[in-house]
């Protein structure tokens, strides 16, 4: 499995990791690409024999800079059940752009057991406790298309064990 920043050909890729990866939200196209080149230091993607299996998009925000935000996480079927997920995530957390992040935040819908899993597990891993709250509300600001997105975060994190987790 080989890490790296993503590029604007991988696009249609991830494009269509993520519509195989129910109930990720499906993002346009455009959005993708502009993840793979404005954000690429706060994304990767996981290659295994030359195809991408899996993806975590982020972003550092202009409203709490101390933050890493996680905004999507998509894992191929052939990558589950090896910590793919985990492992992306703290390959993003020890490059030289996030070492002054603080804490990770990440939104969650109540449904989503296995995005929980994921940053419960994270938690656990970096003794660091999670937080959840309302962020989003489905009435307030989606109209009552879209449930609840919960906000976890997660930290004080400690950049150490990222370190250690890369080898």
């Amino acid at each position: 499995m080989h890490f790296r920043k993503p590029v604007a050909d991988d696009g249609p890729a991830i494009t269509a990791l993520i519509a195989r990866c129910p109930p990720l939200d499906r993002n346009s196209a455009y959005c993708n690409l502009i993840q793979c080149t404005h954000f690429a230091d706060h994304c990767v993607v996981a290659e295994a024999d030359g195809r991408i299996v899996g993806w975590v998009s982020g972003h550092r925000p202009p409203s709490d800079p101390q933050a890493f935000f996680v905004w999507q996480v998509a894992v191929a079927r052939e990558g589950r059940g090896k910590r793919l997920a985990s492992r992306m995530i703290n390959a993003l957390l020890s490059r030289p752009g996030q070492r002054d992040a603080t804490h990770l935040t990440t939104t969650i819908t109540d449904d989503n057991q296995a995005s929980w899993a994921l940053f419960r597990g994270l938690a656990r891993d970096w003794q660091a406790p999670l937080e959840r709250s309302a962020l989003f509300e489905r009435d307030a600001h989606f109209a009552g298309a879209h449930a609840t997105e919960f906000q976890a975060r997660i930290g004080p994190l400690n950049h150490d064990k990222f370190q250690e987790e890369r080898g």
